[in-house]
């Protein structure tokens, strides 16, 4: 059996994934970070896009976050994730909507406080529609 480490995914609303892997892929500030048991402890900042979590089947789970913290201990990789979503969850005519929204609102002259939020429901739909391709490519092969 490939040496294994436990991988929790949590947002402020709930947990998303907790149990074994024995790998976790994620976009850093500084680019793509893969995590493997035993890897050095370390805490970092995720920017949005994916997490892949490889579990001891082989099997990848594909989630979309929009940002959070990545902390690496012994035998513990902790995703702390503003938001986060399967991507066989999304629903993506909703995600779309969003986007599509996000996208009227900043072509507009609106207040500034509305652009900043406008500007992350438009980073958060992109990042899911991301997550979808990947997933239908991945289905695909």
């Amino acid at each position: 059996m490939a040496s294994t480490f436990r991988c929790d995914i949590v947002s402020a609303e709930h947990e998303i994934f907790h149990g074994d892997a024995t790998l976790l892929v994620a976009t850093g500030e500084m680019g793509e970070l893969g995590v493997a048991p035993k890897h050095a402890p370390l805490i970092t900042r995720l920017k949005p896009g994916k997490v892949v979590v490889t579990l001891p089947n082989g099997e990848q789970l594909d989630f979309a976050i929009t940002g959070g913290i990545l902390e690496v201990q012994p035998t513990v990789v902790t995703v702390l994730a503003d938001t986060a979503v399967r991507a066989q969850d999304i629903d993506e005519a909703s995600v779309r909507a969003a986007k599509e929204e996000a996208e009227r609102i900043l072509a507009g002259r609106a207040e500034k406080m509305e652009i900043a939020e406008a500007q992350a429901k438009l980073v958060e739909a992109l990042v899911q529609l991301q997550a979808l391709e990947r997933l239908r490519k991945s289905m695909k092969h």
